[in-house]
């Protein structure tokens, strides 16, 4: 088993694309929440969604976005993207929409959610790397990922450690 990521996404339209990349197996990513569980948490407000985010990115060393359509402007992206970075961790970001979802459906192509950051007055889409599988068949888009997530993991936290 390799590293020890976080598994950002946007839960609803994702999960099963995500389930995907996180069943892959070459990194250890975060425990999967369930709905219901994800409701409890919800229900405890915003203090309890920050604690719940930030216990699941201890003793990570890089958080991978897997971007879908809908994932970039998403208040809890957006934390745990800034939380990952100010916590020192590598970050990337992967394309997820063209992995079916459970109904065999693949999704439009979403925006880059690193592009609403500014470090030291550059947008973090120009220091952290996203993937974009040159694939339109999900099974092709999940055999690049799975031939190249470690690699890509190795070398976010290798451009993390620059700034």
């Amino acid at each position: 088993m390799g590293r020890r990521v976080f598994f950002s996404f946007h839960y609803k339209p994702d999960n099963w694309r995500a389930s995907q990349v996180r069943n892959i197996g070459a990194i250890e990513g975060n425990t999967p929440v369930t709905d219901n569980d994800w409701e409890e948490i919800k229900r405890g407000g915003d203090r309890e969604i920050k604690r719940w985010i930030n216990d699941q990115l201890k003793n990570r060393s890089c958080t991978v976005v897997l971007i879908g359509e809908k994932t970039a402007g998403r208040k809890w992206i957006k934390h745990e993207i800034k939380e990952s970075w100010e916590q020192g961790k590598g970050v990337v970001g992967i394309c997820i929409h063209n992995l079916k979802n459970k109904d065999g459906v693949q999704s439009k192509k979403g925006r880059n959610p690193f592009d609403d950051f500014t470090i030291n007055g550059e947008k973090l889409s120009s220091i952290v790397k996203l993937y974009d599988p040159p694939y339109s068949r999900s099974t092709n888009v999940y055999s690049y990922i799975k031939n190249n997530i470690t690699d890509w993991t190795e070398e976010a936290i290798e451009i993390r450690k620059q700034y």
